[in-house]
C-alpha cells in the first residue's frame, strides 16, 4: 500500500512538474516571440474565424441579458394588471350590470399573462439558452489550440536549434580528430567519438518526435475548430430568425386575445354607464312628469274662469240679460265704436285719468254682469280701477273701474261698475 501511495504521488509530482515546464516554456516562447527573436504560427482565416466567434457570443449574450430583462418587464407589468384588475373586481357592486362577466374576465386575464410568459419562457428564452450553452466549450477549446500552437513554435524552435547545434558538433567532432588521434590510443578516439554523437542524437530524437507531437495536437484542434466557427457563425441568423419568430407570434396572439378581453371590459363599462344613465333619466323622467303634471294643472285652472268671489249676493241672474238684434237702436254700433276707440286710444298715455284713478287692469276672463252695478268684461278689455266712494261698500276680491274706452270717448265715470278681481291681470 505505501508503495501505492508512493507512486501516487510520484505520479502526481510528475504531473505537476510536466504542466510547470510547459508553463515556463510557454511563457519563454511568447516573450522571444514578442521580442521577435522567434517567429510565430500565424493563420489569418482563422483569427477572422475567433474574431466573428467573439462577436457573435457577445451578441447572444447581449440578447439573452435583454430578453430576460424582457420577461422580468412581462412579469412586472403581469403583477400591475392583476393588482389593477383585482382592485376592479373589488370596487364593483353586485348589482351592477356585468358583474359575473367581470369576475370573469379577471380570470382570464390573469391567465393569459401567465401563458403568456410561460410560452416566452419554453420558446425564445430556451432556444438562446441552448444556443449560447455550446459557446464556453468552444471558448475553452480555441484558448486550448492557442496554448497548442505555442507548444508546437517551442518544439519548432527547439528542433531548429538542436539540428543546427547538430551540425556544429559534429564539425567540431571531425576537426580535432586527428590531435585526438595523436594524443589518444585508437581505441580511446573510437569511445569518445561515438559517445557524443550517441548524446547529440537522443537530444535530436526526442526533440523531433515532440515536435511531432505538438503538430499533431495542434493540427488536430485547429482543423477541428475550423470546421465547426463557420457553420457556428451562419447559425446565429438561424437562431435569431426562431427567436424573435416565436416571440413574435405569442406577442401576437397574446395581443389579439388581450384586445378581446380589453374589448369586453369597454363593453362593460358602456352598459355600466348607460344603466347608471338609464336610471338618471328614469328619475328625471319622473320628476318631469311630476312637474308636467303639476304644470297642466296649474295651465287648466289659468284657463279655467276662476271663481266667483262669494261676498257678493248669489241672488243675481248668473248670465247678463242677452241683447237683441231687433232692437236696432244703435247700441250695438256704439259698442263697437267703443271698442275700435279703445284699440286705437290705449296705445296713447296723454290723456286725464278720472278723479280717484288707481291703476289699469287688463280682462284675462270674460266675466258676464250679473247686477245693473257690475262691469261687463271681454278678454283683452282694460280697465281704469277707480278707489269707491265709500271703502266700506268694497267687497273682498271686488274692484271698482270703468273701461279705458269709454273714458277716453265719453270722459266720464257713469258707466263704472264693480268687476271680480281675479278675472283681470295689473298692467
Amino acid at each position: 500500500m505505501a508503495e501505492t501511495g508512493n507512486s501516487g504521488k510520484g505520479v502526481t509530482a510528475g504531473k505537476l512538474a510536466i504542466t510547470v515546464q510547459k508553463r515556463l516554456s510557454r511563457a519563454q516562447e511568447k516573450v522571444l516571440q514578442k521580442l521577435g527573436k522567434a517567429d510565430e504560427t500565424r493563420d489569418v482565416v482563422f483569427e477572422e474565424m475567433v474574431a466573428n466567434f467573439n462577436k457573435q457570443m457577445g451578441e447572444g449574450t447581449k440578447l439573452q441579458r435583454d430578453l430576460k430583462t424582457y420577461m422580468t418587464s412581462v412579469k412586472t407589468l403581469h403583477e400591475s394588471s392583476r393588482r389593477l384588475q383585482d382592485c376592479l373586481a373589488d370596487m364593483y357592486e353586485p348589482e351592477w350590470f356585468g358583474k359575473e362577466e367581470m369576475d370573469a374576465m379577471v380570470e382570464d386575464t390573469d391567465t393569459l399573462w401567465l401563458d403568456f410568459h410561460q410560452n416566452i419562457t419554453d420558446n425564445s428564452m430556451l432556444s438562446i439558452d441552448t444556443y449560447l450553452a455550446q459557446f464556453p466549450d468552444i471558448k475553452a477549446r480555441i484558448a486550448k489550440r492557442d496554448r497548442k500552437m505555442v507548444d508546437f513554435d517551442s518544439a519548432r524552435h527547439h528542433f531548429a536549434s538542436l539540428q543546427k547545434g547538430k551540425k556544429k558538433d559534429e564539425a567540431k567532432i571531425a576537426k580535432p580528430a586527428a590531435l585526438l588521434e595523436m594524443a589518444a590510443p585508437s581505441w580511446a578516439q573510437g569511445l569518445l567519438s561515438a559517445h557524443q554523437v550517441a548524446q547529440t542524437n537522443l537530444s535530436y530524437n526526442q526533440a523531433e518526435e515532440e515536435l511531432g507531437r505538438s503538430q499533431k495536437i495542434f493540427e488536430e484542434l485547429n482543423v477541428e475548430l475550423q470546421d465547426q466557427l463557420p457553420v457556428l457563425w451562419d447559425r446565429r441568423v438561424g437562431i435569431y430568425v426562431n427567436t424573435f419568430q416565436s416571440l413574435a407570434g405569442h406577442q401576437e396572439k397574446f395581443h389579439k386575445e388581450m384586445s378581446k378581453l380589453s374589448q369586453n371590459l369597454n363593453d362593460i363599462m358602456t352598459k355600466l354607464e348607460e344603466q347608471r344613465q338609464f336610471k338618471k333619466d328614469g328619475a328625471a323622467a319622473k320628476a318631469g312628469d311630476n312637474a308636467k303634471s303639476e304644470e297642466a294643472n296649474h295651465s287648466k285652472a289659468a284657463s279655467s274662469p276662476p271663481t266667483r268671489p262669494s261676498s257678493r249676493p248669489s241672488s243675481r241672474p248668473s248670465r247678463p240679460p242677452q241683447h237683441d238684434e231687433s232692437l236696432d237702436d244703435g247700441t250695438s254700433d256704439i259698442n263697437t265704436e267703443s271698442r275700435t276707440a279703445q284699440g286705437s286710444e290705449s296705445n296713447s298715455s296723454e290723456y286725464n285719468l278720472p278723479p280717484g284713478f288707481l291703476y289699469k287692469v287688463k280682462a284675462v276672463h270674460e266675466y258676464a254682469a250679473t247686477d245693473g252695478d257690475e262691469l261687463e268684461l271681454t278678454i283683452g278689455d282694460v280697465v281704469l280701477v277707480l278707489a269707491f266712494d265709500i271703502p266700506d261698500e268694497q267687497d273682498d276680491g271686488w274692484l271698482m273701474g270703468v273701461q279705458e274706452s269709454h273714458w277716453i270717448q265719453n270722459k266720464d265715470i257713469s258707466s263704472k261698475g264693480v268687476f271680480p278681481e281675479n278675472f283681470t291681470q295689473k298692467l
